[in-house]
């Protein structure tokens, strides 16, 4: 039996240092070589992505000049040989068995549309985590069995599908800097396939440990909340009640820092509070930019 072409497809902004991990993980593959490939789409870096590519003869280098994640992957699905799209990003390491396990997991399930893979996060000194990594480890950990069961859909981190599903329900939004993955799913969703976790495709996915790199995924996830919203023609009312939520006071999160068992001692529960206070103070000067005309940060 012939096994299904696979094409994994693969956005790049920068990132060139861990693009080559992603890379030479995907190269050393159970899956048989012959029957995959794998994308790269450089959206607009100013790092040279290209030299790095060119180290694999298996990958294949497009551009996309449009801003944003999902324009790339967009890019990438219309010159996909593959009956079958793996979708991961830059930063990420997949196990060996990725493809194997993820093209295993779509074939079997019935009117399958998302296979969505487990997502482990990696720290750079897990003896000594940062309060960013703190942060990422207790409230951020990859929840990719929550997202498919309870938001129905997967983080493109690691899913699979179909390129007919592409035909179907239609590519990703790429006027969406975030959540794209998010609307994507739950099209899939609406129109009637199942969406399943594979525990057994697995990549692994470094955890943010600055400030600063929080604070960009602060910022570009509050961009996709307003780009949504304002698609929506959101009248006066609704625009008051996004920012009146964004000005309400955490106290309920603070509460839940000071009784939450994962969090070992006085110290711990101080470094939460201040990531907590952080991502507020993110969140709220990025909703008053965007109302004031600013531009939704690229993901």
């Amino acid at each position: 039996m012939k096994l299904s072409f696979v094409s994994v497809i693969i956005p790049v902004f920068n990132n060139s240092e861990q693009l080559k991990l992603c890379l030479e993980a995907l190269v050393e593959q159970t899956y048989p070589r012959s029957r995959y490939e794998i994308i790269v789409v450089d959206n607009a870096s100013e790092e040279d992505t290209k030299s790095v590519v060119e180290q694999f003869k298996q990958v294949v280098f497009e551009q996309e000049s449009q801003p944003g994640s999902y324009a790339a992957r967009n890019k990438g699905i219309s010159i996909a040989k593959g009956d079958i799209l793996a979708f991961t990003d830059s930063d990420c390491i997949p196990a060996s068995d990725w493809i194997e396990n993820g093209v295993n997991s779509l074939l079997s399930t019935y009117n399958c549309g998302i296979v969505g893979g487990r997502i482990d996060m990696f720290f750079q000194n897990p003896d000594k985590l940062t309060p960013v990594e703190l942060y990422e480890k207790i409230a951020m950990n990859f929840q990719q069995e929550k997202s498919l069961y309870k938001s129905c859909y997967a983080l493109t981190a690691n899913m699979f599908t179909f390129k007919h599903i592409i035909d179907d329900v239609g590519y990703f939004n790429d006027t969406l800097k975030s959540g794209g993955d998010r609307e994507w799913g739950q099209r899939v969703y609406a129109a009637g396939y199942q969406l399943i976790y594979a525990d057994k495709a697995c990549v692994a996915h470094p955890a943010r440990h600055s400030f600063s790199q929080l604070g960009q995924r602060v910022a570009r996830f509050a961009g996709g909340r307003h780009d949504r919203l304002m698609s929506q023609n959101p009248s006066l009312r609704e625009i008051l009640v996004d920012l009146l939520e964004t000005f309400k006071p955490p106290f309920r999160s603070f509460y839940r820092i000071w009784n939450d068992e994962k969090l070992h001692g006085v110290s711990q529960k101080l470094q939460f509070t201040l990531i907590m206070l952080f991502i507020r103070s993110v969140n709220i000067s990025e909703k008053l930019r965007l109302y004031m005309g600013g531009k939704s940060k690229r993901a």
